[in-house]
């Protein structure tokens, strides 16, 4: 099985870090129906009777099928395979959409069938190697007409020549809000993630992709989910708009006791940043496709917790009832704090998960990786349902995606986190006889910008373990907003210490709440300079 690493990096490449330019043509469509078949009425019932029926079955798997051109092509020669924008699907019809399909080869060896619809009726788009353009120096040879694809990709009409979001991998899904810049990616279902045994991906073996009607903006797309623990069937619905909006809807058929499903999981990448600097031998000052977790709870508490790159691997649970939401952001929009003008970091989308309907008791857990690299995927987060799920059972999760700049909602009552810094703590000026991290957390927005400056704004802390001193709440013009900072002294031991903060002002809280948790470093590495 491929391992996590291996498979975002090539996501990452394939599907670009920024929307993915394509050379325009004047010709139409020409991609066929497999010769021979007949179509088949389509409904998401009936792709639901079949995912249940397939959970019955034993797990087959297509590794080893394909041809040893394309499963020993070169990074190179398999990046020099490209779909020729002339034969994108619906291109000269009335559609706001055209499709661009992914080629099998190299880290994508299990083939994808992909359908189209039609007035209810589905047919599956037959392989054709003429189809690609292919520059590269590893001759591919004949390849059969049953080969299949790998995935697809999604333009519109606004502009054909950037595509708006991408399947491939897995159950991997990428799209872009009005900023057109890929980042972080989602997935159909994670397995097993964090755990201290192999993680487990599903992968979404057929699509089906509706030809939507003229003057139609939204897509409909249908997903068959399959690994050997579970099935899946899944609709989404995509509005592009300022931020891309993807209805998601799953049915959920365990073949085995699933004991850590991971619904709606969101992957993302954090290298260094203000607040975690452990990789900071780059020229850029930070690089991360998101710098913190977004939690509005079922009892309404909104929470905010900015990521680390730990020295070891990190897992967090969050325990809730029917969250109102979560998603991994991209807060600091400021070119400045990353300096990288190829890949423009501030401009990453962040994204949102809105439940719908009764998720119950569970968690949101965040999974911390550490890594060495911005080409690796090491942030995961995703509701974890408290009670495993089990065969025979159908389970129907619904939920609405939420792609761009700014999140849809954001707790417009409460000061927000702006940073996170740290660094060694003590007073200027006096020496050091003994270990604290300093904290220094911006708040802005909310009822912040109408206080008066005379005002006792009140930092609340609380710590799991050790001490906090030097602590301090005070107005922040740069930002018209205030900075909280404190010192933790973390005692000898290396444990994790989970942090709480909150600014008030008498009873009344200001500001959501920052937590965080802070991994006290070895004692032979804890210098006073």
């Amino acid at each position: 099985m491929m391992d996590r690493r291996t498979l975002v990096k090539a996501l990452a490449a394939l599907t670009g870090t920024a929307a993915l330019p394509v050379v325009p043509f004047a010709y139409g469509a020409d991609i066929k129906a497999v010769s021979g078949s007949q179509s088949q009425p389509f409904s998401y019932a009936w792709l639901k009777g079949r995912a249940r029926k397939r959970a019955g079955e034993a797990y087959v798997s297509r590794k080893g099928e394909l041809p040893k051109s394309l499963q020993n092509i070169s990074w190179d020669d398999y990046q020099a395979i490209g779909f020729r924008s002339d034969q994108s699907l619906w291109r000269g019809s009335d559609s706001a959409f055209q499709i661009q399909l992914f080629h099998l080869g190299l880290y994508f060896q299990q083939p994808v069938k992909i359908h189209e619809v039609v007035n209810g009726q589905a047919n599956e788009l037959a392989y054709r190697q003429d189809l690609f353009n292919y520059n590269g120096e590893q001759p591919l040879g004949d390849l059969p007409d049953d080969l299949g694809y790998a995935g697809f990709r999604v333009h519109y009409h606004n502009n054909f020549a950037l595509d708006l979001a991408a399947f491939l991998g897995a159950s991997y899904f990428r799209a872009v809000g009005s900023e057109m810049q890929y980042g972080m990616s989602a997935r159909g279902l994670a397995i097993d993630t964090g755990m201290n045994r192999e993680e487990e991906f599903p992968r979404f073996s057929e699509f089906w992709l509706e030809q939507p009607e003229p003057g139609s903006q939204v897509l409909k797309v249908w997903a068959l989910l399959d690994s050997p623990s579970i099935t899946g069937a899944y609709a989404f619905l995509l509005d592009p708009g300022r931020n891309m909006v993807m209805d998601v809807d799953a049915a959920l058929y365990p073949r085995t006791e699933v004991a850590r499903a991971g619904i709606a999981p969101l992957t993302s990448m954090y290298q260094v940043g203000e607040n975690s600097q452990r990789m900071d031998y780059d020229w850029r000052p930070e690089i991360h496709d998101s710098d913190g977790l977004a939690m509005h709870s079922g009892s309404g508490e909104w929470l905010w917790r900015p990521l680390v790159n730990p020295r070891n691997l990190n897992f967090n649970s969050y325990q809730d009832n029917n969250p109102r939401g979560f998603g991994l952001l991209q807060r600091d929009r400021n070119f400045d704090h990353y300096q990288d003008d190829g890949v423009f970091y501030e401009r990453r989308p962040s994204v949102w998960v809105e439940p719908r309907g009764d998720w119950g008791q569970g968690s949101i857990d965040l999974v911390e990786i550490p890594t060495v690299d911005e080409t690796f995927d090491n942030i995961v987060a995703f509701w974890h349902p408290e009670k495993p799920l089990l065969p025979g059972q159908e389970y129907l999760f619904s939920y609405r995606l939420h792609w761009g700049e700014q999140a849809p909602v954001r707790p417009y009552e409460l000061a927000t986190v702006q940073a996170t810094r740290t660094g060694l703590g003590g007073v200027i000026g006096q020496k050091r006889t003994y270990f604290s991290w300093r904290f220094a957390v911006d708040f802005a927005g909310g009822p912040l910008e109408m206080l008066a400056r005379n005002v006792d704004v009140e930092p609340v802390i609380t710590v799991s373990r050790g001490e906090v001193e030097v602590t301090s709440a005070r107005p922040l013009s740069a930002i018209n907003g205030y900075r909280a900072m404190f010192d933790l002294v973390p005692g000898d031991s290396v444990e994790p210490i989970n942090i709480r903060l909150y600014l008030r002002l008498g009873e009344e809280a200001l500001t959501e709440t920052w937590i965080y948790q802070y991994t006290p470093p070895p004692l032979d590495d804890r210098r006073l300079y």
